[in-house]
């Protein structure tokens, strides 16, 4: 399965008490803690389980982390990078996580789907495009008239302006 969501345990453990003695899958030392956490099959400090992204220690954080393309994520950045579902805007399909994105208005989409609504051509970074009402429209094809450079917004921005550049 492309995208892996994974519970992030926190387990109570007596440290010192002759039990068998866990090494953490991030730092590699050996978890002496009286609390660990236990995650995609492996041991924690609470300390070491982090966001890959922003580096928020998951465990304080919430009780779930994700998982995809070889990082550990929380909520917050697993939904920035690969949108709700990790799956393409347009055509609905699944994105792989080694695969390169375009991203309009909290929406991702594959390379290839990211096109005119009209002229079909692809859009590509550095492209203007407008985003109206869903729909993503090459400078040329526009509904309603031609593109004013002051409404150019950055492709993160969080306004809801319809003029955006692909960055």
């Amino acid at each position: 399965m492309v995208n892996s969501r994974v519970e992030s345990t926190a387990v109570a453990v007596t440290g010192g008490s002759g039990g068998a003695v866990r090494s953490c899958a991030g730092c590699g030392g050996r978890i002496s803690d009286r609390f660990l956490l236990f995650s995609m099959d492996r041991y924690w400090h609470t300390r070491c389980l982090k966001c890959s992204c922003c580096q928020a220690q998951l465990g304080e954080i919430g009780s779930t982390c994700f998982s995809k393309g070889g990082m550990i994520l929380c909520r917050n950045d697993y939904i920035r990078l690969f949108g709700h579902s990790g799956a393409c805007s347009a055509c609905g399909q699944s994105i792989p996580a080694s695969e390169m994105v375009m991203r309009a208005q909290g929406n991702v989409y594959h390379l290839k789907c990211f096109t005119c609504a009209t002229c079909r051509n692809r859009l590509v970074p550095g492209d203007r495009f407008h985003y109206v009402n869903g729909t993503i429209f090459c400078e040329h094809d526009r509904p309603g008239g031609a593109l004013l450079s002051s409404h150019l917004t950055p492709l993160q921005s969080n306004t809801l302006l319809p003029d955006q550049k692909v960055c």
